[in-house]
């Protein structure tokens, strides 16, 4: 059987691996977190040996000769922690954003090559079958579409006191939940040739992209007074708009993970040739100068001046 070891067991997004594993009935023999709230572990591997110490981590590791170690620490560890584990003998799952500054993928590709092991990253939007069929339409034509995007997940307070909300470890909002639409859209429309940037700040960023068969308005936020009135009283809204279709994918996310998982062990899984281009992306609007008034602007960009 297949031995995994996790990292950062404690947070959020180490549920969906916990699943993830489960599923693909693999053996998890520990776990490494600096918080001891972990009690998930109970629900899928009770017996997992747990470490808050990094070097009683380091040293089962190297007892036990694990497999695959799975990353879901914050956004700004994820480098250290993947060149430990490829060090340590390990190939490695990561939670997105593999990394938070492109150079680092440099790094962790050269250290593939000098232990022969593998990094994978997860990137589950391409595994939604709506997206998938998307693309395949895209394909299959020669047009340029126009597609409007709107992402509005709200936070409370503590997400600004957290890691998450410091720009220096989590990559900001554009990391944080920009990355997996700037990647899903590359996949599906093609390469970047164009990019403008209309606002900019810790928690709403809108611009615009130009791909190979794409033009793109897409407006980012995490405050609850730009949700729409069709938000239903949610604290999400998720809208992608096709030449004036909206595309709905609304379901299916369910065990996207455990997909991207049996990929992986199947030899299938994406590395960091998938990853660079959306990671590049991000980076170089965290860099572009912000412009007003272009014709480019998503309709949301009022409502932000009005507010």
């Amino acid at each position: 059987m297949t031995k995994f070891s996790i990292i950062g067991v404690g947070g959020y997004i180490g549920y969906r691996h916990l699943q993830a594993l489960k599923d693909n009935s693999v053996d998890l023999l520990c776990a490494y977190d600096i918080s001891d709230s972990v009690g998930i572990l109970d629900a899928f591997y009770p017996n997992t040996d747990f470490f808050i110490k990094e070097i009683d981590y380091k040293n089962f590791i190297l007892k036990n000769n694990i497999d695959y170690t799975s990353i879901c620490s914050p956004n700004f560890l994820h480098k250290r922690h993947i060149l430990m584990s490829l060090k340590m003998g390990a190939n490695v799952i990561c939670e997105k954003p593999m990394v938070i500054k492109p150079k680092d993928l440099q790094l962790i590709e050269i250290s593939e090559k000098k232990y022969n092991l593998s990094a994978f990253c997860i990137l589950q939007l391409r595994l939604h079958e709506k997206i998938i069929s998307l693309k395949k339409m895209i394909n299959n034509k020669q047009d340029v579409f126009d597609v409007d995007l709107t992402y509005i997940t709200t936070r409370g307070k503590w997400y600004y006191s957290s890691w998450k909300g410091n720009v220096n470890k989590s990559g900001g909002i554009l990391f944080n939940i920009g990355i997996h639409f700037f990647d899903m859209l590359i996949w599906v429309f093609g390469k970047v040739k164009k990019i403008e940037v209309h606002m900019m700040n810790s928690d709403t960023c809108a611009g615009y992209i130009e791909l190979d068969k794409a033009r793109v308005k897409w407006f980012l936020s995490l405050d609850e007074e730009y949700l729409p009135d069709t938000s239903n009283n949610t604290r999400t809204y998720r809208s992608i708009v096709i030449n004036n279709k909206v595309l709905e994918f609304s379901k299916g996310f369910e065990n996207l993970h455990s997909k991207s998982y049996s990929k992986i062990l199947s030899g299938e899984g994406f590395r960091i040739q998938d990853v660079a281009p959306a990671v590049m992306l991000v980076d170089k609007i965290k860099k572009t100068k912000v412009v007003s008034g272009s014709k480019n602007s998503h309709s949301f960009i009022n409502k932000s001046n009005g507010k």
